[in-house]
């Protein structure tokens, strides 16, 4: 049966592909899991058939223009956070892209996404609704959710450039099982040129594991996986187990690091290779793809929508706020 793993060796091989590659079914699997640009830009410079290759420079062109938004939203949130004097940390593929970082080339970038002190979240949240932003959850038990168990602020969208930003106080629900160390990722953040901060290289390999296991349902997840390919690749992994012991995700990102390893052959060390009886149902999951992109596997889809939200609280407060949107 097709899947989605003609992509990943597309990415971690593109030597591999010939003129009479299904492109049809690459490209639209590669746009289904929000990777067209990164695909682009692997693609490159190598002899294509003439429809390809003029997709794939749009393709690239597009996330150029993705990134410079994505660049000019971050400076819009330093102008309005400046005055606070507060770390302001970016996350995600606006961190990668400021960072010049190999993760993000070629990146899909959605929200802004930014990690703050949380003593510091009343005056955050102050500053960015004067500077325009407006609350996208006005219903008084998503807000009081958001901030009574969430990791984040409740999102926000600006009024006039119709982008949201996300301003997160940690990197996992407060519910969650695993508490990772948000004073530590905040102390150990790296400046850029701007002043902004960016995750240190572990720490940004510790959140792209959390967020793909340790919080997700793996929407997106062969995204996220390449964005741990490739910081592994660029920064290794010396002192990460360490580093991922002190947040509690250990197990999630040698499990990422595994996966990475398996789809796109990523240098790991070798004990992090022993596999678990998780470890199959979770590549069923990333590639669930058929040969025209299309999402495949509903059974096991559900299973980890099921498991992301068991993760993400304990099974009574599950059932009462599962019961309460239902009603809703």
């Amino acid at each position: 049966m097709a899947d989605a793993l003609s992509l990943a060796r597309a990415l971690a091989d593109p030597t591999t592909l010939r003129l009479d590659t299904d492109w049809t079914g690459l490209i639209a699997t590669a746009r289904a899991e929000q990777l067209v640009g990164t695909l682009a830009w692997r693609l490159h410079g190598l002899p294509l058939p003439e429809p390809v290759a003029l997709l794939l420079a749009e393709a690239r062109a597009a996330a150029e223009g993705a990134r410079r938004t994505a660049l000019w939203e971050a400076e819009m949130a330093r102008r309005a956070l400046a005055p606070l004097g507060c770390p302001v940390v970016l996350l995600k593929g606006t961190a990668y892209v400021a960072a010049g970082l190999m993760a993000g080339q070629g990146r899909s970038i959605g929200d802004l996404d930014i990690l703050v002190p949380r003593g510091s979240l009343d005056a955050v949240e102050a500053a960015s609704l004067a500077a325009g932003w407006e609350w996208v959850k006005p219903d008084p038990y998503d807000d009081a959710y958001y901030r009574r168990w969430m990791h984040e602020l409740p999102p926000l969208i600006h009024r006039e450039r119709d982008r949201m930003i996300d301003v997160h106080h940690t990197i996992l629900p407060l519910t969650a099982r695993i508490t990772p160390d948000a004073e530590a990722l905040v102390a150990a953040a790296q400046p850029l040129a701007n002043g902004l901060l960016v995750l240190s290289a572990q720490d940004m390999i510790c959140h792209a594991a959390a967020h793909l296991f340790a919080d997700g349902d793996l929407t997106g997840g062969l995204r996220n996986l390449w964005d741990i390919h490739c910081l592994l690749t660029e920064f290794g992994s010396d002192g990460l187990a360490d580093r991922a012991a002190r947040h509690g995700l250990d197990v999630s990102v040698r499990r990422a690091a595994r996966h990475a390893a398996g789809l796109f052959g990523t240098d790991i060390p070798g004990n992090w290779r022993r596999s678990d009886a998780l470890d199959p149902w979770i590549r069923r999951r990333l590639l669930a793809r058929d040969g025209w992109g299309r999402a495949t596997r509903p059974a096991t889809r559900f299973a980890f929508y099921v498991r992301s939200h068991w993760l993400r609280m304990p099974p009574v407060m599950l059932a009462r706020h599962l019961w309460t949107k239902a009603r809703r």
